[in-house]
């Protein structure tokens, strides 16, 4: 059914698009997928396009996400257009933009000075428990953490259809004072849960921009994430934090050298001072201009 509706929706996006001044295109999806097609017949419009996906070319993704890809990125098929995406790639198109997106306002910054990291090390995973968030790396990393005799906890916030093999795993393996579920939780509980937090963890399998690593960060938290979308930018390339290796004793060997207090510190205040910039009022600052152009 869905195949003959299609050339509806089609002449009813021409008619839309002919009648305004900008036309904005959010992707990937299918009717992203559709708007990038009839854009084309208007190329002396000022148009935009988020794309809140992965924009990294060498991910492996569905067909139709590369196909909004190529039609976006290319100035002949795609003119007048800024396709914002999510960090910066290599020999990039001129119609693309880097931006980002934001939580917090000007008015939350605060000074983040975290302390007792050489007493517990506190690590906060926020997310859904799927399998494509992976929280069981996480919980694994923080047991390898602990039997080489250190001491740390980890609070995991999100639901999902993983939750009930990571109770099965805690259980068994007798974390129950190590790893900590607590569902999901509103805006409020998890500032809290990021202030007193020492590690933001998010070992995905694919992201966007990972709203729960630019968050933890905002609070000082060292982000620990994997290679994936823009997160080497974000993390700059592990200078503002830990770049997973997903080999267990790797990246428990990463985190401990965060036992140093001055390494810890030092790199909290960046991670802070780089994610506190990306408020919600630049972020509407930024948005006007591309609407603007």
């Amino acid at each position: 059914m869905a195949v003959f509706k299609i050339p509806f929706i089609l002449c009813q996006l021409f008619w839309a698009m002919k009648d305004v001044d900008h036309i904005h295109l959010r992707c990937p999806g299918n009717m992203g997928l559709l708007g990038c097609f009839v854009q084309m017949f208007f190329p002396n419009k000022t148009k935009s396009a988020k794309y809140a996906g992965n924009w990294d070319p060498q991910s492996k993704q569905p067909w139709t996400y590369r196909l909004q890809k190529y039609i976006l990125v290319s100035t002949f098929l795609s003119r007048n257009i800024q396709v914002l995406v999510y960090g910066y790639w290599e020999n990039q198109s001129k119609n693309l933009k880097s931006f980002f997106t934001a939580t917090y306002s000007d008015s939350e910054k605060e000074l983040i000075i975290k302390k007792n990291i050489d007493q517990t090390m506190e690590f906060a995973f926020a997310g859904s428990l799927v399998e494509g968030k992976n929280p069981i790396y996480a919980v694994r990393l923080i047991e390898q953490l602990v039997k080489k005799g250190n001491k740390a906890v980890l609070n995991i916030y999100g639901e999902g259809i993983e939750r009930d093999s990571l109770e099965n795993y805690i259980a068994a393996n007798q974390l129950q004072n190590i790893v900590f579920l607590h569902g999901n939780q509103d805006k409020e509980t998890l500032k809290k849960a990021y202030q007193k937090s020492h590690f933001v963890i998010l070992p995905s399998k694919s992201e966007g921009w990972p709203k729960a690593i630019a968050e933890g960060m905002f609070w000082g938290c060292i982000p620990i994430a994997t290679k994936v979308s823009c997160v080497p930018f974000m993390l700059d390339y592990g200078k503002r934090g830990i770049v997973l290796n997903m080999n267990l004793e790797k990246d428990r060997d990463q985190i401990i050298d965060f036992l140093d207090e001055k390494l810890f510190l030092e790199t909290s205040k960046r991670v802070a001072d780089w994610s506190q910039y990306y408020t919600i009022e630049i972020f509407e600052a930024e948005l006007k201009k591309v609407l603007e152009k």
